[in-house]
């Protein structure tokens, strides 16, 4: 089960043209394949190749069923109908994975190079990871004791509303019932509204995206797959349609549980009581990417399902190519890397007896394809906590400047009142 785990499958029918009939059956999708299999034997009338397909299209056969049709190399077209919940879900997710295997090239397998310089590069940011979240954590710890501040300074304004509720009642004349006088009650709502308007003035910068993947989206249940995108900021999630129009904003604390079915699969729920809970489900190729940024924003949240053990016992990670592939791949890499490399480097005169040497230096890649990609998923992490510590350090400026607004005004309470009190003594 490492290539031929389903990343999702739908009941349908499939047309062998040589018996010009219809046979009931799945279609599942998996990392490298397209196949089709019979509902009663479990035979694989068609196996398509991702690699091979040339085209996708909705059709309808003898003008009458709406059948989905894949083309393959060769002029070899298969045709599949009554495909539940619809052909149209059918196609967006099938559609989603083949385009996306096509823009981006595949990851090699049998990397033989050294992998020296990528362990290095690998342990430098995993230092610079650990550093950063060792700063996180002194900069959370920082951020409570604001706000235990700023708690106990709201205690005291109450404690001091509740002294000025009094000494109003006690400077008041004693033909006033109500307490305040009217002229004073207004001339103080007017200052907490001045106060209130100036502390309601946010910074004025948008949201800060960590990264943004293409996927499939579907509400509540698997009906209704269509394109769209999911959006990490550094404290929400957003779901987005094929226009980049809002489908839902999640809150960091909003979202109850992330559900992660396979690698390119999760579900995101809020729930409520009285009323149907949020959730969206989300299918990609690249959502490994997004994994790595939600492994550490959702931790607690982050549960993996049962099929998701099929996929980690897996080699591959993203809907690669054939062991053949991988080697035309790696070769092509490989020769690109070497005419990069002989171009852009400076020439220098080379010993006698030393050129094989140097000649097997230049063919060893730097940093392998793997290498690559857990770099890439730790920038990933990197940029996610450097965002956070940024954002933590923005809140404690605007903590520190109401602390020190809350601070005056609180000494200048007390000062008046100290004043009041003595008038009355």
């Amino acid at each position: 089960m490492s290539r031929d785990t389903p990343i999702h499958s739908w009941p349908g029918s499939y047309y062998i043209n040589s018996e010009k009939r219809w046979v009931s059956g799945t279609l599942s999708l998996s990392r490298t394949t397209l196949r089709f299999t019979t509902e009663q034997s479990k035979d694989s009338l068609a196996s398509v190749r991702l690699s091979r397909i040339m085209e996708i299209k909705m059709e309808s056969s003898s003008f009458i069923f709406s059948t989905l049709t894949v083309l393959e190399e060769g002029n070899i077209k298969h045709w599949f109908g009554s495909l539940r919940p619809n052909r149209v879900v059918v196609y967006n997710v099938l559609e989603h994975f083949w385009r996306e295997r096509l823009l981006s090239p595949t990851q090699s397998c049998g990397a033989n190079a050294p992998p020296s310089k990528g362990r290095e590069l690998i342990s430098l940011v995993s230092g610079a990871q650990r550093r950063l979240e060792d700063t996180g954590k002194v900069l959370n710890h920082q951020g409570e004791q604001f706000d235990n501040v700023m708690q106990d300074l709201d205690k005291i304004d109450s404690n001091l509303g509740v002294a000025d509720k009094l000494l109003s009642e006690l400077e008041s004349p004693p033909w006033w019932p109500f307490g305040k006088l009217p002229w004073k009650s207004q001339q103080e709502a007017k200052s907490e509204q001045a106060a209130m308007a100036a502390s309601a003035k946010g910074s004025g910068k948008g949201p800060r995206v960590i990264t943004s993947i293409p996927a499939v989206v579907s509400k509540g249940g698997e009906s209704d797959w269509k394109p769209g995108c999911l959006v990490m900021l550094v404290s929400s999630l957003e779901i987005r349609d094929a226009n980049s129009l809002l489908l839902h904003h999640f809150e960091r604390d909003e979202v109850d549980d992330i559900r992660v079915h396979n690698p390119y699969e999760i579900s995101v729920r809020q729930r409520f009581i009285g009323k149907p809970d949020i959730s969206y489900r989300l299918l990609s190729v690249k959502m490994t990417e997004a994994l790595s940024v939600l492994e550490m924003q959702y931790k607690k949240k982050l549960e993996f399902t049962p099929d998701f053990t099929d996929f980690r016992a897996s080699p591959a990670t993203t809907p690669g190519a054939t062991q053949g592939e991988d080697s035309v791949w790696s070769a092509g890499a490989a020769a690109g890397l070497v005419q990069h490399r002989q171009e852009t480097e400076v020439p220098v005169e080379i010993p006698a007896g030393e050129l094989t040497q140097v000649q097997v230096q230049v063919l060893q890649p730097m940093v392998t394809d793997a290498e690559a990609q857990e770099l890439k998923q730790m920038l990933l992490q990197l940029k996610n906590l450097a965002l956070e510590a940024e954002t933590e350090l923005e809140r404690q400026d605007e903590a520190l400047d109401t602390l020190v607004s809350s601070t005056d005004r609180t000494t200048m309470t007390i000062h008046k009142h100290s004043r009041r009190m003595r008038k009355l003594l």
